[in-house]
């Protein structure tokens, strides 16, 4: 066992012995990375093999053969209880997968960047297939709780960090964020990757945080899905979320960077957009939950205005495109901006975005109502689009009431469509026939029917306390507005909207006096 150590010791002190180079000194670091791995793989073999043991065990074939100068035979191959024992050391954990050619294949990374760095530093390194087919099975591998831990053992991060600051390779920049992003998937590595305890490495959470928020700004879609998804994982683990949020709101390139991938979302050069889309919305949508105050803060940035005269970017206006995108592919990545437009309408600074007369607002409110009445409200059951579509309800809703106030302050005025307001006395008729059904018992205790109950009546209160005759007679005519669906709407008005109530009674006894009657004998107020 001393032998192969000492092996080992050699190899790192000649490799390292290169990189500390004066001369090279962009590739030292590496050297360091290699030491740390090296030393910690050596005290590790010692410390199972055992100092005391005459015999060397291979525990993988990457340790080679013996060396042939020995003054005697060979000793003959372990039988196979020994080499099983030897195998199950060799294991990380309770896997199959072994320490040393983990190990190795992390050897192997760092002599290829080291080696690149040393012969074209300014190019882009180029990633064999064998070597890639390697790193993607440490992709894969990083799933699995002890490898992730073995691989903060060996200071993965610090590693892959800096193979991403000099590889210039799209690949493998995408496959050592992946790995990362695996790494942090567990509560405790995440812990570890996110806050480097060394006393001689208090400045690596800065570096860290760093480098993964610069790489948002990348041009290689792959790289961004990855840096979303680990970026969005450690936000999503509670001891360390608060430390990514302060990181977030230091580097101002962030919110351009978001922005820019989901304005930028039509252009036919980005691969696998729909994925990409889909993350950053989940990210976006985590920051603005976890943080109201960096929600304002970026509603209110506007990037400096490039110079070929390109309009500004807004989040507001970056959320609408990507969710236009998604429409059609992603259902469940349209329901997600629409909770981050949502959020929006909850600040004043959101509000103020909607309503400005040359801002988004009115493009907003279209494109939100198409997605209610082209693309929720299609089918004659209800039960089925407000079990499956609740929450997007609930959603919409808020954010077409919250526009339908700012209307008076955009250039032109958008009136709510006929199917819309058709779509809100469905929603009203469902809640009715639920109350009144007792197989309906689950329903009455749903947070999410009862949200939607609520914010409906609120929605209705405000299109009927502006309706017009001419309005009312269009529904009436195109059976929206039937005497069923007239009393669900009425009494979702009573008791707290009494205006609103009399408003709609008013417009109804010039156009169908028979309905405004029912409505007086029905539900007197």
């Amino acid at each position: 066992m001393r032998k192969r150590v000492n092996r080992l010791n050699k190899r790192c002190l000649k490799l390292s012995s290169v990189l500390v180079d004066s001369k090279r000194p962009k590739t030292f670091t590496f050297g360091i990375y290699l030491l740390v791995i090296l030393s910690r793989t050596a005290a590790m073999d010692s410390s199972v093999d055992g100092a005391g043991q005459e015999e060397p065990k291979r525990s993988s074939p990457q340790t080679g053969p013996q060396s042939p100068g020995l003054d005697r035979n060979p000793s003959p191959p372990p039988d196979k209880a020994d080499g099983e024992e030897e195998e199950d050391l060799d294991a990380i954990g309770d896997t199959v997968y072994s320490k040393h050619w983990l190990f190795s294949t992390l050897t192997r990374l760092i002599n290829m960047v080291a080696k690149h760095s040393e012969e074209n530093s300014e190019g882009q390194m180029q990633l064999s297939e064998d070597d890639e087919e390697d790193l993607c099975k440490v992709w894969d591998m990083a799933m699995d709780k002890d490898v992730a831990s073995v691989l903060q053992e060996f200071k993965v991060a610090d590693i892959l960090l800096g193979v991403i600051a000099k590889s210039r390779c799209p690949r493998l920049t995408e496959i050592c964020v992946g790995i990362l992003g695996n790494v942090a998937c567990f509560p405790d590595t995440c812990v570890t990757l996110s806050q480097n305890e060394d006393l001689g490495q208090r400045t690596s959470l800065c570096v860290h945080s760093a480098v993964l928020l610069l790489l948002l700004g990348d041009a290689d879609p792959p790289t961004l899905l990855e840096t979303s998804r680990l970026l969005l994982m450690c936000l999503s683990q509670r001891d360390v979320c608060s430390l990514w949020l302060q990181r977030i709101r230091q580097q101002t390139s962030v919110c351009s960077n978001l922005c820019f991938i989901m304005c930028s979302s039509t252009n036919s050069t980005l691969l696998s957009i729909t994925d990409l889309l889909e993350k950053v919305g989940e990210l976006v949508d985590k920051l603005f939950d976890l943080d109201e105050e960096l929600m304002k803060s970026w509603i209110t940035f506007h990037p400096r205005q490039e110079e070929d005269g390109e309009r500004q970017l807004d989040v507001t206006s970056c959320l609408l495109e990507a969710a236009k995108q998604l429409r059609s592919e992603s259902p469940a990545g349209v329901e997600v901006y629409l909770h981050i437009l949502q959020l929006l309408t909850t600040v004043k600074e959101g509000l103020q975005a909607f309503a400005a007369p040359d801002g988004p607002g009115k493009s907003v409110w279209d494109f939100v109502c198409d997605v209610v009445c082209e693309d929720v409200c299609q089918t004659n059951d209800l039960s089925v689009v407000f079990h499956e579509w609740k929450s997007v309800l609930v959603q919409t809703f808020s954010v077409l009431q919250a526009l339908y106030r700012c209307q008076d302050q955009w250039g032109s005025r958008s009136d709510a469509s006929l199917p819309l307001i058709g779509t809100v006395f469905q929603v009203c008729q469902y809640h009715s026939e639920c109350k009144d059904e007792a197989t309906n018992k689950d329903d009455a205790e749903d947070e999410q029917l009862q949200a939607l109950d609520e914010i409906t009546a609120e929605f209705l209160a405000d299109l009927c306390s502006q309706m017009s005759k001419d309005t009312a007679a269009d529904l009436i005519k195109n059976g929206y507005l039937t005497e069923k669906t007239c009393l669900a709407a009425a009494s979702c008005l009573l008791p707290n909207f009494k205006t609103s109530f009399q408003h709609l009674q008013e417009a109804l006894s010039e156009v169908d006096p028979h309905l405004a009657d029912v409505m007086r004998t029905r539900l007197p107020v």
